[in-house]
């Protein structure tokens, strides 16, 4: 992807709008968030009926802040119906990390279902092809403990600065799989730099956030949930191309901050608009945020974090139609009448896709 992405918002028709969805797509082919994340089939057949419902103009894989951690054989817990949760944080010390078993992430089976999920986006979406990475501080969060990867920042920097030498080290060597899959832009998830200071956050995760992106190909893109205005000029220098930003943000303030060239997407409530709101609600709460953001053209049109599972469908469409009549038209949504016949033939497409990548690995 040659293009930066304040380019290709400037190129579009209208608004981008691209909502961070996997996880909602399980209603439309009855599977669980569990087979989603260990077959990569059941991910790319998710992925691609949201896709045709819903005509965004950019899919993202599903959200899981637990694959590098599981690839390295940290403990994991892999509900049916829930995120995973990493449990066992085995770095307490330097002797520990040197001890640490260590093995190729890309050899890993769950690093290869968003590896071949990337690969079947980049052949049959025709869409900015989208995947997530781990943060380096939080996938440091992960090996040490939150709470012990944040007293680090002032009790051990020297063993916290090694295990974010390591991290950044595996997330890289992931970004580039999934550049060589077809990523057009990857999203580093960093959430758990929430918590950091603005100087601790340049010293602890923008400079090994900076390395990632040095390593990548594709449009990187910073995703930090929570009040992160206090963060924006450490997240701008690390390069990125795009900010995406919970909903505490005040994103018209926000605007006037940052450069004209990194865009702001974002930064609808998941749950408290999207999930818990009438379609109504949702069409007005979306076209305020529009209307908000009017001056500013570095602005796509997302939500502020990932979408539950169990956000109503109709409540997606309402972002959407919005979305799509503030503005010049741009991609259609598929009209009422035709979808129930355009999902008909979706899996049927879907298993073709997947019996020909298939043949190619034979």
């Amino acid at each position: 992807m040659a293009d930066r992405l304040i380019d290709i918002a400037r190129n579009n028709d209208g608004r981008l709008v691209a909502p961070l969805m996997g996880f909602p797509g399980i209603q439309l082919n009855g599977t669980s968030l569990k087979q989603n994340m260990f077959n990569w089939g059941t991910q790319f057949s998710t992925l691609f009926a949201l896709e045709r419902r819903f005509r965004p103009d950019a899919m993202f894989f599903f959200m899981d802040l637990s694959v590098e951690a599981s690839a390295l054989g940290l403990q994991v817990r892999f509900p049916l119906l829930e995120s995973p949760t990493v449990e066992g944080h085995p770095i307490r010390n330097i002797e520990d990390l040197e001890r640490f078993p260590v093995a190729d992430v890309l050899s890993d089976g769950r690093v290869a279902v968003y590896i071949e999920t990337m690969r079947l986006m980049s052949r049959y979406l025709d869409v900015l092809k989208c995947g997530y990475v781990i943060g380096p501080f939080t996938l440091a969060g992960l090996l040490m403990g939150a709470s012990e990867a944040s007293m680090a920042t002032v009790m051990t920097p020297e063993l916290l600065h090694q295990v974010l030498g390591f991290a950044a080290g595996v997330i890289s060597r992931y970004a580039r799989a999934l550049d060589r899959a077809g990523a057009d832009l990857i999203a580093i998830l960093e959430p758990t730099a929430s918590f950091l200071s603005p100087k601790a956050f340049r010293e602890f995760s923008g400079r090994y956030v900076s390395e990632i992106i040095s390593s990548m190909q594709a449009i990187p893109v910073l995703h930090i949930c929570g009040q992160t205005t206090k963060l924006l000029d450490g997240m701008v220098e690390t390069g990125v191309q795009g900010l995406s930003l919970g909903n505490l943000v005040d994103f018209p303030e926000v605007a006037k901050r940052i450069p004209q060239d990194v865009m702001l997407i974002g930064n609808l409530d998941p749950v408290r608009v999207l999930k818990d709101m009438t379609p109504n609600g949702v069409f007005r709460v979306t076209h305020d945020l529009l209307d908000a953001m009017e001056p500013y053209e570095n602005f796509i049109l997302s939500t502020g974090c990932d979408l539950p599972a169990d956000v109503p469908l109709e409540n997606i469409h309402a972002m959407m139609d919005a979305g799509r009549g503030h503005h010049r038209a741009g991609r259609p949504l598929a009209r009422e009448e035709d979808e129930i016949d355009d999902l008909t033939g979706v899996f049927d497409e879907v298993r073709r896709a997947i019996r020909g990548r298939q043949d190619e690995a034979e």
